[in-house]
């Protein structure tokens, strides 16, 4: 005890800093894991509080986890939220990890920054602006799209009616407004690789494509793997804002634009059953936490270094 009391007063600034966190977390990430319990009640609010209607409520088992898959879109909406989050984590790390290269090699620093900035001020951005951004291009009468397309003798498209096009618009959208947030983890980490690697490189007369490949990559690696796994723990969400702001909530567009949160919103706005969706996040986060398992103890087989633990 002694011990640890001393060990406390030692690292005292250090444990002040990450107070603010610690009780962070406490409140918003570990407290409500005591509401779980919901998912295998019928809650039934009371004017007693949130605690104790749950309490009162009436134990059901796993019969709000049959919600998800008792229904004909159970398929549609695990297909389109795997589908889109693959699709936004490989594009998403690609076209991030080549910004951030490209941010590097500016010479001009002052203009790096001004890309920069302009490239990080759509993550700022809410959906519901975002969903009005893309609307102003869209609409069927005014939309710039259909007004450009016009001048090629291209007839309108009624884009929220046609959702051949939507798979493309969303994750188009997706890295429009989170590519440039994503770019500053692996810039930082690009700028903290040894210069005197590239100009040992350039000696030997590598040229930039070579000097990328061999000494950028592979020294970056190490946080795309970290960055990667995180992202596919949470492979079983999707950004509410942009499956449901975007699209506008158009019921065409139900067949690739549903996903397992909108699906959930949309049943508990309906029914009011609290006890679902509560089953529907707790379904949500064991996938993923399954799943970063699994990817982590294939990166550790292949690369024990560049695992999370």
């Amino acid at each position: 005890m002694t011990a640890f009391l001393k060990n406390l007063i030692r690292n005292r600034v250090m444990l002040f800093m990450v107070l603010p966190g610690a009780i962070w977390f406490f409140f918003f990430s570990y407290l409500p894991l005591v509401g779980t319990v919901a998912a295998f009640k019928q809650y039934r609010f009371s004017r007693e509080g949130f605690w104790a209607s749950l309490m009162k409520s009436e134990w059901v088992g796993w019969d709000n986890f049959k919600f998800l898959f008792s229904t004909n879109d159970a398929w549609l909406i695990t297909r389109n939220t795997l589908f889109y989050n693959i699709a936004i984590i490989v594009l998403g790390l690609v076209f991030a990890v080549g910004l951030a290269i490209l941010l590097s090699e500016l010479i001009n620093k002052r203009l790096a920054k001004l890309y920069q900035t302009g490239m990080f001020l759509p993550y700022f951005l809410s959906w519901v602006i975002v969903g009005y951004f893309a609307f102003s291009f869209l609409s069927m009468d005014r939309g710039m799209l259909n007004q450009i397309i016009g001048w090629f003798g291209v007839e309108p498209i009624q884009w929220y009616s046609e959702a051949k096009y939507w798979p493309y618009i969303l994750v188009f959208v997706a890295l429009w407004k989170t590519i440039g947030y994503n770019s500053i983890v692996y810039l930082a980490s690009i700028l903290g690789i040894d210069r005197s690697l590239y100009e040992a490189a350039m000696i030997d007369g590598a040229n930039k494509w070579q000097q990328i490949r061999n000494i950028t990559i592979p020294l970056l690696s190490p946080i795309i793997i970290i960055m990667t796994l995180l992202a596919v723990g949470r492979i079983f969400y999707a950004d509410f804002g942009l499956f449901y702001q975007v699209p506008r909530d158009s019921g065409t567009l139900y067949s690739v634009t549903n996903v397992i949160d909108t699906y959930v919103y949309r049943g508990l706005k309906t029914s009011g059953e609290i006890g679902m969706s509560t089953a529907a996040g707790l379904y949500q986060s064991v996938v993923g936490f399954v799943l970063v398992i699994i990817s982590n103890y294939v990166v550790r087989k292949i690369d024990k270094d560049s695992s999370l633990f």
